[in-house]
């Protein structure tokens, strides 16, 4: 009878040390094989050279290791890299992003494939939600963008992080620990378009990440407009959510406001979001829009945006504008997957 294969990029340190005694392996070699999987990365259990070939070949029964190839990849001038990566028999796609910074570099991963809130200024959404991504599947992007070199994670792609919890919070703690990727708590940052009671179960989740808040409007009336989910939840209880965050781990929330020219850029609107940070230990920050073909929205104006970020200033709200990353490549999320799915289907 043939075993089920688990995918070895999902396995934690009890599934290594029940499998090392399965296939009857001493109870050291449990932290050879974690290093083989998660410091060595390699691909297939014939690089675990410090395994006998009998175990090897019983290893091999039981593990596989990549689920995904790359079908294309995009290198803009400033390095970003953007990868859009084919899942098992290759109808589903999906897009993660390394972007290079003063000492760090960021992937940017995907938590599913397409997404189901459909933001109306967003590539992603286009096609709907076609599926979520497994453990394994998240922790194969870092891989994809660079393994060990990567230092800073954001769930930031493709998909609403907290539609798929289980999933997402499984691949923080490999993430995170060090026997997995050892990448730090205050490195990883989860960005969600606002689920109250998603938020306040993420708050009691024991590794204290970024809480990133999707806001974009700042009232409900032009938010239920940009995205269909904000009918769901009003700010005003998002916001109470996210104040419970950062009462439970004492980490300040990011809100992400996307820029879009003429529409959530004036002044005014910039007078109204002051109104809500002021009842929030937050930062934010200001991302001016990569346009996508298909829609209509366009790039705010560089004048404009500064002086939507002078009037928070001023204020006393911490505000940072965005460096516009991987511009003279398929920059907004989901463009790249949207692209291929054109030419490939005419």
């Amino acid at each position: 009878m043939s075993v089920k294969k688990e995918h070895a990029l999902e396995l934690f340190p009890r599934d290594i040390e029940a499998l090392v005694a399965e296939v009857g392996l001493p109870s050291f070699a449990q932290k050879q094989v974690l290093d083989w999987i998660y410091n060595k990365q390699v691909d297939s259990v014939d690089a675990m050279t410090n395994i006998s070939k009998e175990k090897r070949q019983l290893l091999a029964e039981r593990l596989f290791f990549r689920r995904s190839k790359s079908i294309k990849t995009q290198k803009a001038s400033d390095g970003t890299i953007k990868k859009l990566l084919a899942w098992d028999d290759g109808s589903k796609q999906t897009e993660t992003v390394m972007i290079p910074a003063k000492g760090r570099r960021t992937a940017c991963v995907s938590s599913q494939v397409g997404c189901p809130v459909g933001c109306t200024f967003c590539a992603s959404g286009i096609g709907g939600l076609e599926g979520n991504l497994q453990v394994g599947q998240i922790i194969e992007q870092v891989i994809a963008l660079g393994g060990r070199d990567i230092t800073n994670i954001v769930f930031m792609g493709m998909g609403e992080p907290f539609a798929n919890y289980s999933e997402v919070t499984r691949a923080i703690r490999i993430l995170n620990a060090p026997w997995g990727m050892g990448i730090g708590a205050r490195k990883i940052t989860v960005s969600t378009v606002g689920l109250p009671a998603a938020i306040d179960k993420f708050a009691t989740f024991d590794i204290p990440v970024t809480l990133a808040l999707s806001l974009h409007a700042p009232n409900d009336s032009l938010r239920k407009e940009l995205i269909p989910w904000a009918k769901f939840a009003p700010i005003e209880d998002i916001l109470k959510a996210c104040n419970n965050y950062f009462t439970a781990t004492g980490r300040e929330i990011t809100l992400e406001y996307l820029l879009l020219g003429g529409i959530n850029d004036k002044t005014s609107q910039a007078k109204e979001l002051v109104g809500l940070c002021k009842t929030l230990r937050c930062n934010v920050n200001l991302i001016r829009y990569n346009e996508v073909p298909e829609l209509e929205y366009v790039r705010p104006k560089t004048e404009q945006v500064r002086r939507f970020q002078e009037t928070l200033t001023k204020a006393g709200v911490n505000t940072h504008i965005r460096a516009s990353r991987g511009r003279d490549i398929s920059a907004a999320c989901g463009q790249l997957k949207r692209e291929h799915v054109q030419i490939t289907t005419g």
